[in-house]
């Protein structure tokens, strides 16, 4: 085997995985279908109800991550979450009714995106997506072979310490953006205001992590917001209705009331261009894990009208990440 195959064959994690059975529930059928979650303890969430409010059939929640101390984490970052394994999901996505998932690269692991790769097999490659990290040392042809695999982005994490880098975002996203791809950035609100022209030239479309990082505080007055809904509104950009416990003021407590005015505007202002997504296993909270189908029930606040929730939860990831529409 040439040095090449032998690249593309570590990238992609093997060929001999073992298949396992997919996420959640079997897929309900016909497109008014709901789904509702089932009782029962999930790793790194608290409580162990389902969500008051049942899923639509094919609801994805659209950013995840898997960890495995069998896999070296890059000398470059920080976090070192523990193990948190497909098996680990599937009872999240049994709690909470959701049949589909895309998997994210977390920075732990830099641009080694083998066990994304390898849990996205072991979820089924139907109904899971990846977002992968890579740098500008990247080959076409691995790009190509993640393409196969069922990667649908690259991410850029310039919030927690990792390899990716603000002016390696403008050349990847111009190689990706022939595939389809988009660049998903994860920065704080004011980075995001401040990069604003950046983004709106990227040939590619651009995902923004977590409502955009905006202080919660703010809310719609804050740059970021304004800048993303600018860049929304010119279809430059996407945003993930997500991580509602990271920027909030009032937190659980408080039911994260305060994230209502973001996530409803981005909601409202182009319905089209969100997808709702766990956060799991919610690396940023060490101390205290949310309860998720508490956050799952808060999308009803978020997005009050049904058919808008089942746009987020399943029209949009589909064109997003290139999921069947059946």
């Amino acid at each position: 085997m040439d040095k090449n195959m032998s690249r593309r064959a570590a990238l992609l994690g093997g060929a001999g995985a073992v298949m396992a059975a997919g996420l959640g529930p079997a897929l309900a059928q016909g497109s008014g279908a709901m789904v509702r979650g089932q009782a029962g303890p999930v790793k790194f969430s608290v409580g162990m109800e389902p969500p008051r409010t049942a899923a639509p059939a094919l609801a994805t929640d659209c950013h995840h991550h898997a960890y495995d101390a069998r896999f070296p984490p890059d000398p470059r970052t920080e976090l070192r979450p523990p193990d948190a394994s497909s098996d680990d999901y599937r009872a999240l996505a049994r709690r909470l009714g959701i049949q589909r998932s895309v998997l994210v690269t977390p920075s732990t692991y830099g641009t080694d995106n083998r066990l994304q790769l390898q849990s996205m097999r072991e979820l089924g490659p139907e109904r899971t997506r990846m977002v992968a990290v890579v740098d500008t040392s990247v080959t076409d042809a691995d790009l190509r072979a993640m393409n196969e695999a069922g990667v649908r982005g690259i991410r850029f994490n310039l919030v927690q310490a990792g390899v990716t880098t603000l002016d390696m975002l403008e050349p990847l996203s111009a190689r990706v953006a022939g595939m389809g791809w988009h660049t998903q950035v994860h920065m704080l609100g004011d980075q995001i205001a401040a990069n604003e022209a950046l983004f709106a030239r990227l040939p590619a479309p651009v995902v923004f992590d977590h409502m955009g990082r905006v202080p919660m505080d703010r809310g719609v007055e804050h740059p970021g917001y304004i800048a993303v809904r600018r860049l929304m509104d010119r279809g430059k950009a996407w945003v993930k209705l997500s991580g509602a416990y990271m920027d909030t003021k009032v937190g659980p407590a408080g039911r994260w009331s305060d994230t209502v005015p973001v996530a409803r505007g981005y909601a409202t202002g182009a319905p089209e261009r969100c997808v709702w997504a766990s956060d799991w296993p919610h690396v940023t909270e060490p101390a205290e894990k949310p309860d998720d189908a508490a956050l799952f029930d808060l999308l009803t606040e978020w997005v009050p009208d049904e058919a808008a929730r089942k746009r987020v939860l399943v029209d949009n990831p589909a064109v997003l990440y290139g999921f069947s529409r059946a």
